[in-house]
């Protein structure tokens, strides 16, 4: 996931994001004295149609986790990460966390309206030689179950598998373009690939 021309900078690209020079975009985070970009997209369809395609906001939170595992290699990386679905009417921002994600965002947690799955589905990413994760080989799947129907505004991937839980990390979080009416037995599936970038 970890492009060579970033690993090989690191303590440029450290320095550059403890000096506040890196700018958050509707898809992710612009280094722009690097020519280097970080971000994400969510993929998502119901039923296998109607697929749809949003960019992601990766928190603070999110970035400190990329640069201290997967750049500088001082904290342990985290190998397993999972896709909450959430409906508050919000617009995320930097500060969102995993401690803060389930309350704030209105993460959808009942098994009678929202889906079936006892967890949050696990994002099984595949690693490329492209400088990308993603699991779209393999897409989290949530199967509905609602009286009426159950509203999804946004998804996101973090390293608690609990739904609803408040620990580990917030990775990356996504309002999508348009809200999701879905019904009882849909299948919602959602995809999301993480790129890594150097010009």
């Amino acid at each position: 996931m970890i492009d060579r021309d970033i690993a090989k900078h690191a303590r440029e690209l450290r320095r550059n994001v403890d000096n506040g020079h890196f700018e958050r975009t509707e898809g992710g985070i612009l280094l722009p004295k690097m020519g280097a970009q970080l971000k994400g997209v969510y993929y998502h369809s119901v039923n296998g149609k109607d697929e749809r395609i949003d960019e992601n906001l990766i928190p603070d939170e999110g970035l400190n986790y990329l640069l201290n595992a997967a750049v500088l290699g001082g904290a342990t990386a985290l190998s397993a990460w999972y896709i909450a679905l959430w409906n508050a009417n919000v617009t995320p921002d930097g500060t969102y966390t995993a401690a803060n994600f389930a309350s704030t965002a209105g993460e959808i947690t009942s098994t009678t309206e929202g889906y079936t799955e006892a967890t949050r589905p696990a994002w099984q990413a595949s690693l490329t030689a492209t400088g990308t994760a993603d699991n779209l080989a393999a897409r989290a799947d949530f199967t509905i179950a609602t009286a009426s129907s159950v509203v999804i505004r946004g998804a996101a991937v973090l390293s608690d598998s609990t739904r609803g839980g408040t620990t580990g990390v917030l990775l990356s979080i996504a309002r999508f373009a348009q809200d999701r009416t879905q019904y009882d037995t849909d299948i919602f599936s959602v995809g999301y690939k993480l790129v890594l970038t150097s010009a």
